[in-house]
């Protein structure tokens, strides 16, 4: 396994995948191994099962003795790091449409992609724990390692004043913050009911990420009488300016297999709520996942962190502490350590 050929369908300047794979790429390097990135060079038109399915058929044709590494659902890996989660699982709790085509190819790919893989890297118990209920795969196999972030070094002062200056209707009060692109899976609706039920006064509500219904959620933030206090601001390339600010982060997700947002909220000191159906809620205190489906409990625990600022404050130092355990290059390290060790025939 001296070469190594990471697998990524879509290749973005910015994407967080992309990211990862050129700094695991060279840490790789570092280790001995010689790594090349395979993308996709299909046009962008295509549609995107079709996509999928010629990038496929590309892998297996051209695959002979090279050891893949793949960040996407590919029925030949070697090695699969299930980032995306166990699709199988996704559609039963969305309850997707059988008529789109992509989703029994991804079905079909998902079975092949973990019943051939040697190792696979899971970004949470929960997710490891998917894949043997849908696919009957070997624990042995699985390998739960949770996901990482990069630390940035941040002026707070300074990001907070560049927000303040933006938005000044909300200087001198409690944020609760909401980041998530994809509104339905993320649980926005979910998050404007609990906005709701909060009768703290100096508080206002902050909504980042993209979604074509964002009228349909004002609309929803106005028939629960709240749109005076929730500020929708779609997407923003500048997120981490608003964790300076923001207080409580909130994240009633559906379904995410290791949400990187709730580690980001906890490094810039933000209390945390989300839901057991976040991959990440492994790593918090029990008293940070909750229900979703019981609205007014969840509303009476923000309320009870806002009007205590003493609490609030021990929980802001204590995940702030607690993120640090989970940097990108201990995550990256972690990797290579288990590619060695499936090398030596040890894992």
């Amino acid at each position: 396994m001296n070469k190594i050929y990471f697998i990524r369908l879509s290749k973005t300047k910015f994407g967080g995948a992309e990211n990862y794979l050129r700094r695991l790429s060279k840490i790789a390097n570092n280790s001995g191994y010689s790594c090349k990135i395979i993308n996709s060079s299909l046009p962008k038109f295509f549609p995107g099962w079709f996509k999928v399915v010629l990038f496929n058929l590309y892998l297996f044709l051209t695959k002979g003795n090279k050891t893949y590494f793949s960040l996407d659902r590919i029925v030949c890996p070697d090695i699969y790091r299930a980032g995306d989660g166990v699709h199988k699982a996704f559609i039963e709790i969305e309850k997707k449409s059988k008529l789109n085509p992509l989703h029994p190819i991804y079905l079909y790919i998902e079975k092949k992609c973990f019943k051939n893989a040697k190792l696979i890297f899971a970004n949470s118990e929960m997710i490891k724990n998917q894949i043997i209920k849908y696919y009957n795969i070997p624990p042995k196999k699985i390998k739960v390692l949770h996901n990482g972030i990069e630390f940035p070094i941040f002026n707070f002062y300074t990001s907070q004043k560049k927000i303040l200056t933006e938005l000044s209707s909300i200087e001198n009060c409690k944020i609760i913050l909401f980041v998530g692109s994809g509104y339905k899976r993320k649980g926005l609706e979910e998050f404007l009911k609990i906005v709701s039920k909060i009768t703290y006064k100096n508080m206002k509500a902050i909504v980042i990420g993209k979604d074509k219904s964002i009228e349909k959620y004002k609309k929803i933030a106005a028939d629960l009488r709240i749109i005076d206090k929730v500020i929708f601001l779609g997407p923003r390339v500048d997120v981490n300016d608003f964790y300076t600010i923001s207080d409580i982060f909130i994240l009633p997700t559906k379904y995410e297999p290791f949400s990187n947002s709730v580690l980001e909220a906890m490094y810039f000191r933000n209390a945390v709520f989300t839901s057991i159906y976040n991959g990440a809620s492994e790593i918090l205190p029990k008293e940070s996942v909750v229900s979703f489906s019981e609205i007014e409990d969840v509303a009476h625990r923000v309320e009870n962190i806002l009007i205590d600022d003493s609490k609030l404050e021990s929980l802001k130092e204590m995940n702030h502490r607690l993120s640090k355990n989970f940097s990108i290059e201990k995550n990256l390290h972690k990797v290579v350590e288990s590619l060695q060790l499936l090398e030596k025939n040890k894992f």
